[in-house]
Parts: C-alpha cells; sequence; structure tokens
C-alpha cells in the first residue's frame, strides 16, 4: 500500500499536466452555460487554440523569447474569434445551441487540417525544438495558470455584480431583462470568454502533452472539459475536483505498470476510463435540476 501510495505521488506532476488544460477548458464551458449558452464546441475551440499555439511556436522559437507566452496569447484569441460564430448563430439567430456546437467542431478539424497542409505541406506542425519546459518539482507553470483562472472566476461570479447577473441570464433571463440588464450582450460576452479559454486550454495540451500539433493532439478533451463542468455541478470547485478525477485516470494509463496491485487491469482500461466517465456523467445529471435552467434555451425578448 505504501508503494501505491508513493506511486501516485510520483505522478502528480503528470496529474496536473494533463488537468491543467481540462479545468480551464471547463472554466470556459462553466461560464457559458451559467448564462445560458451551451458551448459543445470546447472541443473544436481547444483543436483551434492547439494548432494556432503549435504553428506560433514553431515559427517563432528561437527568433524571440517569448514565443510560448505570445502563442498562449494568440490561441486564447483564436478560440475567441471562433467562438462568436457559435454565440451569433445561438443568440442571435437562436439556433440550435447544440447543433451549432456541433458545427464549430466540425469546421476546426477542417479548417486546421487545411491550415497546416498550407503551412507545411502536411497534416500536422512541423516539430518544435522543445516545448514549454517545467517548473520546480516537475510541475508546468499551465498547473498553477489553471487555479489562478479558477480563482478569478469564482471570484468574478460569486462576489461580483457581473457574475449575479451572469448567474441569472442562466437561471431566469426574462426576469434579468425586466431589471434593464442587456441578456444578449452578457451571453455574448460569456461565450468570447468561454472561447478565449477553451483555446488556451489547447495552446496548453500541445506547449505541454505534444510539442506538436496532429489530428489527434486534443482528441476528445473538449468533451471531457464538457463533462466536467456536469460532473461538477456547474460549480467552480466542483469542476476543480471532476477535471482532478480525469487527470488521475488518464495518469494512471501511462503509469500503470508502476503499481503492481493495479497489474490485474489492462493499460487499456485506464485509457478509456476518463470517457466511460464522461458517459456517466451525462446519463447520472441527465435530468437532474443541477444546472442553470435557462441553459440551451435561445433567449426571446418576447417571451414572457
Amino acid at each position: 500500500m505504501t508503494a501505491f501510495f508513493t506511486t501516485i505521488f510520483a505522478m502528480i506532476p503528470s496529474i496536473l499536466m494533463i488537468a491543467a488544460p481540462i479545468l480551464i477548458a471547463a472554466a470556459g464551458g462553466l461560464i457559458s452555460e451559467r448564462s445560458g449558452v451551451v458551448n459543445i464546441a470546447l472541443e473544436g475551440l481547444m483543436v483551434i487554440g492547439a494548432m494556432t499555439a503549435a504553428t506560433v511556436h514553431v515559427l517563432l522559437e528561437g527568433t524571440i523569447v517569448f514565443s510560448i507566452p505570445l502563442a498562449l496569447f494568440l490561441a486564447a484569441l483564436m478560440g475567441c474569434l471562433f467562438s462568436f460564430v457559435h454565440a451569433f448563430a445561438s443568440i442571435t439567430l437562436r439556433a440550435d445551441q447544440v447543433i451549432s456546437g456541433t458545427g464549430i467542431n466540425l469546421l476546426a478539424n477542417g479548417v486546421t487540417v487545411f491550415f497546416c497542409q498550407l503551412l507545411f505541406q502536411m497534416d500536422r506542425t512541423m516539430n518544435p525544438r522543445l516545448g514549454m519546459m517545467p517548473g520546480p518539482g516537475g510541475i508546468y507553470p499551465t498547473a498553477p495558470l489553471a487555479l489562478v483562472i479558477l480563482l478569478i472566476v469564482w471570484f468574478v461570479l460569486y462576489k461580483r455584480p457581473w457574475g449575479l447577473r451572469l448567474r441569472a441570464a442562466g437561471d431566469h433571463p426574462q426576469a434579468l431583462a425586466s431589471a434593464g440588464v442587456n441578456v444578449t450582450k452578457i451571453r455574448y460576452i460569456a461565450v468570447l470568454l468561454s472561447g478565449a479559454l477553451a483555446g488556451l486550454a489547447g495552446g496548453c495540451v500541445v506547449l505541454t502533452q505534444d510539442i506538436q500539433f496532429t489530428g489527434t493532439t486534443i482528441n476528445g478533451k473538449g468533451f471531457i472539459a464538457l463533462a466536467a463542468v456536469s460532473f461538477g455541478r456547474w460549480l467552480p470547485l466542483g469542476i476543480l475536483g471532476s477535471s482532478f478525477l480525469f487527470g488521475l485516470s488518464a495518469a494512471l494509463a501511462v503509469n500503470i505498470t508502476n503499481i503492481k496491485s493495479l497489474h490485474f487491469l489492462p493499460p487499456e482500461f485506464f485509457s478509456v476510463l476518463p470517457y466511460i466517465i464522461t458517459l456517466a456523467t451525462l446519463v447520472l445529471f441527465s435530468g437532474k435540476d443541477y444546472g442553470p435552467r435557462a441553459a440551451g434555451q435561445p433567449y426571446d425578448k418576447g417571451t414572457n
């Protein structure tokens, strides 16, 4: 048992590396869904962010010393810009939010392959010399960054008047509008912030877990982040715990050979465990009254 906990403790840097991007993307999903817009496009926005960060880093590494911060900033910016498409379709046009988000996911796959072919004549970015370097204890800077982002999200949602309005937009948009607040504006800002965080999360993935962008770099992490929001009951502390759980299960798939007490389980079990948890989350929390009441419902000024 001592050896088991020793191995788990040694895995903490890997767990945090995997969990940090999921937590950042989940924080974005939390903001969007709290405003009443389901952002199923987290997967595609992470893909866009990952491709952007990898491309910027490949082209500028060795030219400027701050290529990694710039790559992450542009990844967030591109995620924000692409999320505008989802915001316009689901808020202004009042389209089905699931269909709109799915469209972004499909668009992201095509756009990233196209630009990789255009820039590098292949469906992936070229391999940079090195990505983000871990800090003390082997912990990447993305872990404290994710915690700071979550703390800011918690503070804004629960300690600032704008956060109260955002939560009201997801629960009682008509009542909020009757108080003179622009529900459409709040939802637009929430979706754009969500896209920026998803893009940033994709950049964190490609600069820590992988040193080049390919079609499988994100590989469902956006959907896992979306499930983390539901599994965490739309609460900041809840998505922190669920993101850590997903990170732990993914890290176990890599380190199972070092844990003798788990050798009776095949490594593939832990590889699919995050997706099993995702499906279980959708089943367990479907129909539960945990999420925002107006999430997924287009806001219509003429509806009482």
